[in-house]
Parts: C-alpha cells; sequence; structure tokens
C-alpha cells in the first residue's frame, strides 16, 4: 500500500512538473511569436496573415484578470514598454496639463512666446505661454531588442486590429 501511495504522488508530481514545463514552453513560443510579429514594421503584423493569431490572442488576454505578458527569454526581452505621446513639435516642450491634480503625465505640448515688439523697450509681461494637446503615437508599444554588436533596435507597434 506504501508503495503504490508513493508510485502516485511520484506521477502526479511528474505530471505536473511535465505539464509546467509544457505550459511555460507554450508560453514562451506564444512569446516569441508576438515578438516577432510585433517587431514587423514593413509590412506592421496586420498585413502578416500568420501574426493574426498569435497578436490576436494577446489582445484577447490582455482583457483577462491577472494578464501577464508572455514574453521571450530567447530573444532577452521582457514585456515592451508603452508611450503614449509622441514628442512636441520643434520648440515646444512637453509638460503636464494636470499640475493642480496630481497628474504627472507630459500630455500638453508648451511654447513660450514674445509678445511685445522690438519698441517695448524689454518691458515685462511680454511672455505668452501657448499650450496644445501633446500627438499621441501611432504605435505606442516597443520593444528593446539587442543587437549582437551590443546596440539596442527599439521596435515601435500597435495593437490595434
Amino acid at each position: 500500500m506504501h508503495r503504490v501511495w508513493q508510485f502516485s504522488i511520484a506521477a502526479i508530481i511528474s505530471t505536473a512538473t511535465l505539464s509546467s514545463f509544457t505550459d511555460r514552453a507554450a508560453a514562451s513560443e506564444w512569446g516569441c511569436e508576438v515578438l516577432l510579429c510585433a517587431s514587423s514594421s514593413e509590412p506592421s503584423w496586420r498585413s502578416i496573415p500568420a501574426c493574426h493569431p498569435p497578436m490576436h490572442r494577446l489582445i484577447s488576454a490582455m482583457n483577462s484578470w491577472g494578464f501577464s505578458w508572455p514574453t521571450c527569454p530567447e530573444a532577452g526581452t521582457g514585456k515592451p514598454g508603452y508611450e503614449a505621446y509622441d514628442d512636441c513639435p520643434a520648440g515646444w516642450s512637453a509638460a503636464s496639463g494636470f499640475e493642480n491634480h496630481g497628474g504627472r503625465q507630459q500630455n500638453i505640448c508648451v511654447q513660450v512666446r514674445n509678445i511685445c515688439d522690438s519698441r517695448s523697450g524689454g518691458r515685462t509681461g511680454c511672455e505668452q505661454t501657448v499650450t496644445m494637446p501633446r500627438p499621441l503615437r501611432q504605435d505606442p508599444y516597443y520593444f528593446d531588442i539587442r543587437q549582437h554588436d551590443g546596440n539596442v533596435t527599439r521596435h515601435w507597434f500597435s495593437l490595434t486590429r
């Protein structure tokens, strides 16, 4: 009876270990598919039919409670970064439009302009602060992929179907 019990426990542990390994291998494979598809820029993943299943699976999974981004350890990348806003135009600076509300996201572009002409003699009060909404990135997610020479290449992508 004792040997049957030991055999049963060993079988359960072996099955659990094997299924855990299989789950991790499948998750790693999925993560590598996501990385490969997301890093495709010309054309984007949306134009590659083989990329639709892993990317649509990712988009659906992101709405699940406890979602964990699938990773590709073989590529040395983790989950991607995210930057919602694009750079401000030249001559403008990024700033937060929610200073009084505890906001830290730099969601506006600011420019200080001199509104007085040269005849005003350097009068004070000649500066005007102009703001505009900061442009949103078309592709807000990114992977930083380290090349063989040590340089890092950033690949931007979107999860819009």
